[in-house]
């Protein structure tokens, strides 16, 4: 059997074992364990014992359930309502209005939480309500709150870049920095569709009542203030070199802590509850890891990574139409498979033929992942649509057609990322190694 045949036995089979509910890290240790007993001379079981023990301890990893539980400590205290006083002075005469508040406050929760579904989850129970109630077109809310809690995948401190950073064996703080302006770019696209859409029709946004003297927006930055020391503290230790991202995760931890002890709202029942949660989700992504070592070990063994790869490179492929297939593959593979599924799931796979076609690893991971971000808003398997959903009760069809326009914006962001790469590589090459 050829390796493209034989992958496509594989692949199949992993298809099968999702569909019928199976958890994905089981999934994978199946097929990698298949692929071993049938395509190999190697001894599956001594594989699989000696690849588990030998990946169930990392370092770098140690600072994915730290970010983690940063981000839950933060969910459960009062950041999002500090963020939308903050923030709202400000925004109240701008284009769109507080429809920037969802993009922005997304933007900095992100840059604390590092997870999409958090983002979506804290914004969205404090803006949806209010922006509701002052009159804001119901398709430009749940489109910006989906569309912008998908930067919780990238801007840095971003778990599924810590999944990348171990899976890849890549320097977790250069992806870190290499996450920033692409992230900022983003924000940017979406606030310019956000004051276009406002400019073009004036009548589609509400006039807030109200205006604010300086000091008045000021007094109320002061709630911001917190949070933006917080990002500060753990994004500038880890650029400055200062500390590596576990120990600046660690730092972060405590400080949200900190933050959330001053809170009223939060206590030793929201610690115990922000403990369990980080726990539920770091054995998860943790299990699935361990499943994708095993995978990546015996793609190895097999050699259809390195015969797949020579096999598309045969076609001789432009870079830039390699990257619009995969482009493709991602999509349809995120209608059914989750961020982090995604990524430990077709490294071992992929990197292969992207290395073969000189395309830099570094690189390779912020377009992976913000690639990945459009499929936390497309139907049926669509993260966000599934939390916005859950939040306000809507069809998700109606919250999909909402973020369809944003999806759109996630795919002129990988266009421009690959146009021009030094928005990706620029801070990095610039901190070094």
């Amino acid at each position: 059997m050829s390796d493209p045949a034989t992958f496509a036995v594989l692949f199949g089979l992993l298809i099968a074992l999702l569909a019928m509910g199976l958890w994905v890290a089981l999934s994978l240790m199946v097929m990698a364990f298949v692929a071993m007993a049938f395509f190999t001379n190697a001894p599956e079981g001594l594989v699989l014992a000696t690849t588990l023990w030998g990946h169930s301890h990392s370092w770098p990893l140690a600072a994915l359930p730290l970010f983690i539980l940063m981000g839950e400590i933060l969910l459960r205290s009062r950041l999002s309502e500090d963020m939308f006083s903050g923030l709202a002075p400000w925004l109240g005469r701008a284009p769109g209005r507080l429809l920037h508040v969802n993009i922005l406050g997304c933007a900095i929760f992100a840059a604390v939480s590092g997870s999409s579904a958090a983002t979506a989850a804290t914004i969205g129970k404090m803006s949806v309500p209010e922006l509701k109630s002052r009159g804001y077109p119901e398709s430009l809310i749940l489109g910006t709150l989906a569309g912008s809690a998908t930067l919780g995948l990238l801007i840095p401190p971003s778990i599924i870049l810590i999944v990348y950073g171990v899976a890849t064996e890549q320097s977790i703080a250069r992806l870190f920095v290499a996450g920033i302006l692409p992230g900022l770019l983003l924000v940017g696209l979406f606030a310019g569709y956000v004051a276009t859409r406002a400019l073009m029709n004036r009548d589609l946004i509400p006039v807030e009542a109200g205006n604010f003297s300086l000091m008045e927006k000021l007094k109320a930055s002061r709630r911001l203030v917190p949070v933006v020391l917080l990002i500060a503290g753990v994004i500038g230790s880890i650029y400055t070199g200062i500390a590596s991202p576990t120990d600046a995760a660690a730092v972060g931890v405590f400080l949200s802590l900190i933050l959330a002890s001053m809170s009223s709202s939060f206590g030793w029942a929201e610690f115990k509850a922000a403990l369990m949660g980080a726990t539920r989700t770091s054995c998860m992504i943790a299990f699935i890891l361990l499943g994708a070592a095993f995978l990546s070990i015996a793609m190895g063994f097999t050699g259809i990574p390195r015969n797949l790869a020579a096999w598309i490179g045969s076609f001789e492929l432009p870079t830039y139409a390699l990257l619009a297939a995969l482009t493709v593959f991602f999509i349809i593979l995120g209608c059914f498979l989750d961020g982090i599924s995604i990524v430990v799931l077709t490294t071992s796979i992929i990197l292969p033929m992207v290395e073969a076609a000189g395309i830099d690893r570094l690189w390779f991971g912020i377009y992976l992942v913000l690639v990945v971000e459009m499929s936390q808003i497309t139907p049926p398997v669509g993260f966000n649509l599934f939390v916005i959903q859950g939040l306000t009760g809507i069809n998700i069809l109606r919250v999909a057609k909402a973020a369809l326009p944003f999806f759109l914006l996630l795919l002129l962001g990988a266009a421009l990322i690959t146009l021009f790469p030094g928005i990706v590589t620029v801070l990095p090459n610039a901190m070094g190694n």
